[in-house]
């Protein structure tokens, strides 16, 4: 497969096509017909082959590309993309020589049609030589366990995993179908849905911060409970989710957690919450469905969290938020309560000034 080379910073080759061969494994080439479909989008009829992705401003004849954010629209009059991913507000604006998919999501069609050009590799059945299995795990024979791995009896491991080199999967822990474990992931207490990503080095399943303070010092309270990570969930790299105390901590289906999030014990997310990286949620506090969390923000313990509310970066949470609340600062507060508030202190700085 060719390399295409694009700028040279540094001693470093900038490529101008998306997905250096380097690292990635490309299909294609495939014709627009294909390309228009996988994207859910509609397309005149014309016979082209599309090879690659491409930003609007580097792409050629032969690549795909989109506009989602009207602030570029300069970039698509200018393109020279052999077909791009646009809303059908757009299409005015797209040069004669490139074809218009048109589609009313233009960021999801591309996530749909970058998976088409780059699928996520399939699992290599086998286990590695070097890796350990204790008597007593199952583990279909379509997985693919790296090196160095270790797998604790009792365990199960589903159809189509991945299990990546020096991960640990604890005893009794089961792990459903096509789910993808990534490098030094340590698993324990934790029952896992089906297409789980974990992210390399995410600690799931270890004991909560619980304990009981006496005149003697501290006593630790036994963490009873499991860890639930539903189906479609993915878990950041370095990320933390401590097992329940006295009931499940639990990750609902679909739920985003980026890089470096920790979860106390007893928490639950609902279906499809998306977590910023730095979050710290403390335990027993539940997130209802559709809740979203700005990077380094903060919550107390034993809050309820409406569905659908979105709480904004560094924000810490210290009281319930009704459903569809829109909140910012510490403590948090309604977005417009804060900015007012800025306004105000501006105003008065000026006035001391």
């Amino acid at each position: 497969m060719p390399v295409e080379l694009g700028l040279l910073q540094g001693d470093v080759m900038l490529e101008t096509v998306l997905g250096s061969a380097r690292f990635f494994r490309r299909t294609g080439p495939h014709p627009l017909a294909l390309v228009a479909s996988t994207a859910r989008g509609v397309a005149d009829e014309r016979e082209l082959l599309l090879e690659g992705l491409a930003p609007l401003q580097a792409a050629g004849p032969t690549q795909v590309s989109f506009l989602d954010n009207r602030r570029y629209a300069s970039a698509l009059d200018q393109t020279s993309a052999g077909a791009v991913l646009v809303h059908p507000d757009m299409v005015s604006r797209v040069p004669a020589a490139t074809v218009a998919i048109q589609t009313s999501e233009p960021y999801a069609a591309w996530a749909r049609v970058a998976a088409l050009f780059y699928p996520v590799p399939p699992p290599r059945p086998g286990v590695h030589p070097s890796a350990i299995i204790a008597d007593g795990a199952q583990i279909d024979p379509s997985t693919e366990v790296g090196p160095l791995c270790v797998i604790e009896s009792g365990a199960e491991i589903g159809p189509g995993c991945r299990i990546g080199p020096c991960a640990v999967i604890g005893s009794g822990v089961t792990i459903g179908r096509d789910c993808r474990i990534g490098e030094h992931v340590s698993l324990s207490y934790a029952v896992l849905g089906a297409r789980v990503y974990v992210y390399p080095g995410a600690r799931i399943g270890q004991e909560g911060f619980g304990f009981a303070s006496t005149s003697d010092g501290f006593l630790s309270i036994p963490q009873l409970g499991r860890v639930i990570l539903e189906d479609d969930v993915e878990v950041g790299a370095n990320s933390t989710i401590d097992r329940g105390s006295s009931r499940d901590t639990v990750i609902g289906a679909g739920s985003r957690l980026d890089n470096l999030v920790q979860i106390g014990h007893n928490v639950s997310l609902g279906r499809c919450c998306v977590v910023v990286a730095q979050v710290g949620i403390s335990g027993s506090t539940v997130l209802e469905d559709f809740v979203r969390v700005g990077g380094q923000a903060a919550m107390a313990g034993h809050l309820r969290i409406g569905r659908g509310s979105e709480i904004g970066a560094q924000a810490g949470v210290i009281s319930d938020l009704a459903p569809g609340a829109r909140v910012l600062g510490s403590p948090a507060q309604s977005i417009k309560t804060f900015f007012r508030q800025i306004a105000t202190l501006k105003k008065i700085a000026a006035q001391r000034n």
